[in-house]
């Protein structure tokens, strides 16, 4: 039903001539200016899913565009080379990097990666990435990595023009029709909705399948899996999903009109500030302009748009010692079921990682932590001496008074007293 009334909402606004979000162009051009200064930030790697964003968007700053593509040439490429060396996983950024690049119009042959003293093709290092993790499912019915970066490898060779090697593309359609696509007990909607969008492009592209019916049967189920998603605000899944569910919805074909429910709902997020994470807002800005990844076909990036111009910002400075305190407890479960409690007091909008650096820094607490980066931001990586690892399948998962955190630690903020929950949890 909720489909239906968004529908004939969409067909009620266009028959009158009004948009439902008359401050619409107004967000998105916040939007876009938000991604323009992430790619300012000088602390932290540049990041693939913003540069792609920002060339899906219809409005540019060519120049700093033009800075930050150098930038992941460089930097992001040198960081992928260096995990390439150390034997990591890559698969998810190198994805990213390719479709970034495609996003520029960039020749992807001219690009290398030196592993072990031979150097190959960007495209030929992903297709290595792919087979490896073909050959992971073939033998432990699940990839290196997970089914989104799995996704991501598929759209990406597709997407440069690469033919996809049916049994990398069937593995995939196994997976979506045998129900295989979730975190625990959760369905992944984000992965889903990859999953739609790396199909779709194989479908379009004509590429060879064992059987088409399955292929078209895999695309209905990610349809179906990500409408009944709909949540009664709009969103599909959670506020961090709805950006690429809609993308995939827009590349399997469907009508999504701006007055659709999710749409308004991904507009209400902008107005309240939700998406202050520079990857939430490049996966939500493309699908508020009604585009999605498979956009990128055909770019030529010839005659645009360069009007986009960001405002001078003032910067404001709270002192954490004029900010009131609230009391926090935090508990450590670790794999044998222990379970460590602690408490403090932080400022009122401190982050969860300025609170667990707070935390750690009282040395009489015993409480440790240490954290890696990744392209959401840093998430924890070593708690009280326990690690947890991709390749085993472990990851600490943290929650506020039984819910689990929909951000990560550093952009969830602390506004009230709470129990935090850091559990060392397998999927």
């Amino acid at each position: 039903m909720k489909i239906i009334f968004c529908i004939l909402s969409a067909l009620v606004a266009l028959s009158t001539g009004k948009p439902c979000g008359q401050d619409h162009d107004q967000l998105l051009l916040s939007l876009n200016k938000e991604l323009l200064r992430a790619v300012e930030d000088q602390d932290t790697l540049p990041n693939p899913s913003v540069h792609l964003a920002l060339r899906l968007s219809s409005t540019h700053n060519l120049k700093k565009e033009g800075e930050h593509l150098n930038k992941l040439k460089t930097k992001f490429h040198n960081d992928i080379e260096s995990s390439l060396n150390k034997g990591q996983a890559v698969l998810g950024r190198l994805a990213l990097y390719v479709l970034a690049l495609k996003s520029s119009c960039h020749d992807l042959n001219i690009l290398t990666f030196s592993v072990n003293q031979k150097s190959d093709s960007l495209l030929t290092h992903l297709k290595k990435q792919m087979e490896s993790e073909k050959d992971h499912i073939a033998f432990s019915q699940r990839p290196l990595t997970n089914y989104y970066q799995y996704s991501l490898g598929v759209l990406a060779l597709c997407m440069s023009g690469v033919r996809v090697n049916p049994h990398v593309s069937n593995k995939l359609i196994h997976a979506v029709e045998n129900g295989l696509i979730k975190h625990g007990d959760s369905l992944c909607i984000d992965t889903y909705a990859m999953a739609g969008m790396a199909l779709q492009c194989v479908k379009d592209a004509g590429a060879h399948v064992s059987d088409p019916a399955q292929l078209d049967k895999a695309l209905g189920t990610i349809k179906t899996k990500l409408q009944t998603s709909q949540r009664a605000d709009g969103h599909m899944g959670n506020e961090f999903s709805t950006g690429l569910a809609v993308q995939a919805l827009l590349a399997m074909g469907s009508e999504v009109q701006a007055c659709a429910a999710s749409m308004e709902a991904m507009r209400a997020d902008v107005r309240k500030g939700t998406y202050h994470n520079a990857m939430g807002m490049s996966q939500t800005l493309p699908a508020l302009q009604q585009r999605s990844y498979l956009s990128l076909k055909g770019k030529e990036c010839r005659s645009e748009d360069d009007t986009l111009v960001l405002d001078a910002t003032s910067s404001v400075v709270t002192l954490q010692s004029s900010r009131t305190k609230v009391a926090v407890q935090v508990e450590v479960v670790k794999s044998d079921g222990s379970a460590t409690p602690y408490s403090l007091e932080t400022p009122t909008g401190s982050s969860l990682l300025e609170a667990l650096t707070l935390l750690q820094a009282n040395q009489a607490s015993g409480f440790t932590f240490e954290k890696e980066l990744s392209l959401w931001g840093p998430f924890l990586s070593s708690v009280n001496g326990e690690q947890a690892r991709q390749s085993d399948r472990s990851y600490w998962r943290v929650s506020s008074d039984g819910q689990a955190l929909q951000q990560g630690i550093k952009d969830y903020k602390i506004e009230k007293s709470q129990k935090i929950t850091i559990k060392k949890t397998t999927y």
